[in-house]
């Protein structure tokens, strides 16, 4: 009995990827772009494209960093330093990007590995992360806006439309 229950579960999941496949079609282009950034899989491209693909509802990338909640901080006035913790914003892309952050911490060869270790051994673990978030999202506002394509040393460049399909 247990196991039909697992496999009416697996068929049930499948189903619902299959789905979400079918919804994400018009996407395909961007999500074969952010597919490239280290750490961002098919999930966390599925939610950016879910929340916002549309870049030109923000000015720059300061605004989008600050409405996603991961726009890094600096309360500090006269020489006292003030909480500097994350603002509030979108929970569902926060946590998909502080997620991704850990992923490409662990993706070996990257810029963002090497800037992450960097921070941590500054800053620790959760600040790196959140840090890695930020330009991870960074890198998804700039490919976005302007239809370019990540490489490994985080510069981007620009991508033909054949490229894209």
């Amino acid at each position: 009995m247990q196991l039909q229950r697992l496999e009416a579960v697996e068929k049930d999941l499948e189903t619902l990827e299959q789905r979400i496949q079918q919804k994400l079609e018009p996407y395909a282009a961007q999500l074969a772009l952010l597919d490239e950034i280290p750490g961002v899989d098919w999930t966390l491209a599925a939610v950016i494209a879910e929340l916002r693909v549309d870049m030109t509802v923000f000015d720059n990338v300061s605004q989008l960093a600050s409405w996603a909640g991961v726009c890094p901080g600096n309360n500090e006035s006269a020489g006292k330093r003030k909480s500097s913790r994350i603002p509030k914003g979108n929970v569902y892309l926060k946590t998909a990007l502080v997620e991704a952050a850990n992923c490409a911490a662990k993706a070996k060869g990257t810029y963002l590995r090497d800037k992450f270790y960097r921070l941590r051994a500054r800053r620790g673990y959760k600040r790196a992360a959140a840090a890695i978030a930020h330009k991870i999202l960074v890198a998804t506002y700039h490919m976005l806006s302007q239809n370019v394509s990540y490489t490994i040393s985080g510069i981007f460049t620009s991508t033909s439309s054949t490229r894209i399909t």
